[in-house]
């Protein structure tokens, strides 16, 4: 039966470039729910082994609510679309791996390096193989400061017509103008049962998303009408992060004003993950407890959606 919809237009591969895990290219056939989750976040975003389990949790969320997980990496020069139990343990040790973004892919294969998927790179992936649907943690945004360091995410976000969920922006970005750029480069942010934009460990920023959705049947109909339109690129869906798990915005903004006064002489790719590292100390842990709630719950509400968007 020939499929309609979002996935209709999207071109299925399996070639030298885009290599599709069996069982996920059956469920793609078959017209069954998957979901893409990103791999950077494996590589580079959380210290081993806690990147490992936390992999596997996520693939299990999506199992549970009875759709396919997808993992999207690059191992040896190859982008692979759903991963082996080894691929993954290999992934997850690998101290050699480099974050692919757009940009990457194409170096990356020449040279046969592996690596993990930033948001824009599984994007790429994910509407290439036909998902409509992609879960990760947070998505890049404008960097603070006075310039205009604008993360590849977003551009990304305004061409290829992939919705990703997640739990807003990093919280260590500079929100107001990221939700700005997303408003200028036509890309709807739907709050999932919330009105503000997730502050990624918080559950609050203070910022208003586009429109709210209250479940998943709410968000697909958006998603339909949205890709009606001939020019409609992705959309972004903001979960909060699990109250239980989720730190005040107040006390969030005074650990990152600390992270950032100790950061003043840390420059380039550093600077990231010194943040991200003063972060947890300050927020005596709970900011990595925050992240790994959200990308659980994220990978779920994600495959809900995607159930319901089959």
């Amino acid at each position: 039966m020939r499929r309609t919809g979002p996935r209709a237009e999207m071109t299925h591969l399996d070639s030298s470039w885009l290599q599709i895990h069996p069982e996920v290219g059956t469920a793609l056939s078959e017209g069954r729910p998957v979901v893409t989750l990103e791999s950077a976040v494996i590589t580079h975003g959380l210290p081993r082994p806690i990147n490992l389990e936390l992999a596997r949790r996520m693939e299990g969320e999506v199992r549970k609510a009875a759709a396919v997980p997808a993992i999207a990496a690059v191992l040896d020069g190859v982008a692979k679309l759903g991963l082996t139990p080894e691929e993954l343990e290999r992934l997850s040790l690998d101290q050699q791996t480099v974050k692919i973004s757009r940009r990457d892919f194409g170096w990356s294969r020449a040279a046969g390096r592996s690596g993990g998927t930033t948001v824009a790179g599984a994007m790429i992936m994910a509407k290439a193989a036909g998902v409509p649907i992609f879960a990760t943690g947070g998505i890049g945004g404008v960097h603070r400061g006075g310039g205009m360091d604008v993360s590849a995410d977003l551009p990304e976000l305004a061409r290829t017509r992939v919705a990703v969920v997640c739990s807003g922006a990093k919280a260590i970005l500079d929100l107001p103008r990221t939700i700005e750029w997303l408003e200028t480069a036509g890309v709807p942010v739907i709050g999932y049962q919330t009105e503000e934009f997730p502050g990624f460990y918080s559950r609050e920023s203070g910022l208003p998303v586009s429109t709210r959705a209250e479940s998943p049947a709410e968000v697909t109909r958006i998603l339909r009408a949205h890709w009606e339109l001939p020019s409609a690129g992705g959309l972004l869906i903001g979960v909060p992060c699990p109250e239980s798990d989720a730190i005040p915005l107040e006390e969030l903004q005074e650990a990152l004003r600390q992270a950032e006064t100790e950061a003043r002489n840390v420059s380039g790719a550093a600077r990231t993950p010194f943040l991200l590292s003063r972060m947890s100390e300050y927020t005596g842990g709970k900011s990595l407890g925050a992240n790994l709630a959200l990308l659980r719950n994220n990978a779920r509400v994600a495959a809900e959606i995607a159930v319901a968007l089959a």
